[in-house]
């Protein structure tokens, strides 16, 4: 296999979308304008005729060339068209320019990396699958996902579809956006660009759900692309946690989508209590790898501070 280095603005972006959209793993962060809005320079590992390609989002900082995962996107990695070996990851993986001297990436759940070769640190996620008929979904509800709708109900919460991006994020900025460091405003600017763009595409639906008063207390973004939809981006504040709205909100999304060829991805999660939280819907356990390369010099027989918080900076800056 012929692997190429194509620069940003050489990218042919039809024949990348194309594979994308028939890769066997693809998803919606891959596509070409998705990554244009979550990461502006990023380049690429593609091979002949573009049946297999590989985004690389990168950084320079302090004159350091490294890659990282974007905001708002869980899973990048090797796509292809074909069944994807172990080889071709590693072929990919390995064509990483020399470059990059710090990598913290995720790549998808259909990518094997040698773990002998790299240094690889497995993810947590949940899906669901919707295929089947509302009632019987429910049934693998946890008695406490039952009880917390219930109460939902009967606090009189109300779903909507009818709500801006914008208010979602502005509720989450307030609650737990401010423990939240590393994302700034021009990060929310960003993803609220990426929520439009999503929108437009016929990609998402914003999901509110409001108290008896009609105010708003949880939001919650979903993308659709490739059979799925993932549950993006959501928010919830106190009244939220003292009504249950959210558990409300999932069901009623469960509801409207149950019973098509559909997963619901909710994106995680690497956090207990989240994990906990999208098991008790009655999904299931999927890994996904993420891949560590360090290849900055220093004396071997040092343990540098200095190092260890540099790269812990780099990885970190978004």
């Amino acid at each position: 296999m012929k692997i190429k280095l194509v620069k940003h603005a050489d990218i042919d972006r039809a024949a990348w979308d194309h594979c994308i959209e028939k890769a066997v793993n693809g998803n919606i962060y891959a596509y070409s304008w998705y990554l244009d809005i979550v990461c502006e320079n990023w380049d690429a590992l593609v091979d002949e005729g573009y049946k297999t390609v590989f985004p690389l989002t990168q950084r320079k900082k302090f004159g350091i060339w490294y890659l990282y995962q974007p905001f708002f996107t869980q899973q990048l990695g090797v796509y292809s068209v074909m069944h994807i070996t172990p080889e071709i990851v590693n072929a990919f993986l390995e064509a990483i320019p020399g470059k990059y001297l710090l990598a913290e990436i995720n790549l998808n759940a259909f990518n094997k990396p040698d773990i002998r070769k790299w240094q690889v640190v497995e993810n947590l996620n949940h899906e669901l699958d919707l295929i089947e008929p509302y009632n019987s979904i429910r049934k693998n509800y946890s008695q406490n996902t039952v009880r917390n709708i219930g109460r939902a109900v009967n606090h009189n919460v109300s779903i909507s579809s009818s709500i801006k991006p914008e208010d979602i994020v502005d509720m989450f900025r307030k609650n737990k956006g401010r423990e939240i460091t590393q994302l700034r405003e021009k990060d929310y600017k960003r993803f609220i660009r990426l929520a439009y763009e999503c929108i437009i595409n016929n990609k998402a639906i914003c999901y509110g759900a409001f108290t008896a008063e009609n105010t708003l207390c949880a939001g919650a973004i979903v993308v659709f692309s490739h059979r799925k939809a993932i549950f993006l981006f959501s928010a919830t504040n106190e009244t939220a946690r003292q009504n249950s709205a959210m558990f409300l909100l999932i069901d009623h999304f469960i509801q409207d989508l149950a019973g098509n060829h559909l997963t619901l991805d909710f994106e995680g999660s690497n956090d207990p209590n989240l994990a906990r939280f999208y098991k008790s819907f009655g999904s299931v356990r999927v890994n996904y790898p993420g891949l560590r390369i360090n290849r900055l010099p220093y004396p071997a027989k040092l343990i540098s501070t200095g190092y260890k918080q540099l790269k812990k900076l780099v990885l970190s800056i978004r």
